[in-house]
């Protein structure tokens, strides 16, 4: 499978210039973030993909519009594959709000809150993360499902970093990464 993490998202920009949380809620990509998604879906757009999942966070459902255009897939919103819950950032909207903003998606799976009510620690990501595999792995569309996501859940997922608007190819049947360094 290929895992995405988002394009660049406001509170990303703030972020890497200060290290500070800008307090943005459920933010939306940057003009660099759409050029990044589009970018990728150009790059990925032969490699076979047949299935889109996609985290419930605003920065995701735009960075995986692209992919819908240009590949034609329809997207599966899963809040499995949501970002660790630890800055003004990871409070998401409700689904009828989501709904208004992308009405070609179907929340109506999607819990009032889908995101914790608390911080979320660094287990519960690699839970959610190992929950995840197991899934994947008793699929047989895995190799050409595309996962748009975040930091976190690829850290836990793979144990690699990914910066925003890349991707890396990811093999589910492989053992979870020993250790994992948290800090983006």
């Amino acid at each position: 499978m290929i895992l995405m993490r988002h394009g660049q998202s406001e509170f990303n920009r703030h972020f890497s210039a200060t290290r500070s949380d800008p307090g943005i809620i459920d933010p939306a990509l940057t003009p660099d973030g759409h050029i990044q998604a589009s970018r990728a879906a150009e790059a990925l757009a032969n490699h076979g993909l047949t299935q889109l999942i996609v985290s419930p966070y605003t920065r995701a459902l735009q960075t995986a519009e692209p992919f819908i255009a240009s590949c034609r897939l329809p997207a599966r919103i899963d809040p499995l594959v949501r970002e660790r819950y630890v800055f003004s950032c990871d409070i998401g909207s409700p689904p009828e709000n989501l709904a208004e903003r992308f009405s070609h998606h179907d929340f109506s799976q999607l819990p009032p809150r889908w995101w914790p009510d608390a911080l979320e620690s660094e287990e519960s990501v690699i839970d959610r993360a190992s929950r995840f595999r197991a899934m994947m792995t008793s699929r047989d569309d895995w190799v050409s499902t595309l996962v748009v996501t975040h930091w976190a859940f690829i850290l836990a997922l793979t144990g690699v970093s990914v910066t925003n608007g890349s991707w890396i190819r990811y093999d589910p049947t492989t053992p979870p990464p020993k250790s994992l360094v948290w800090h983006p």
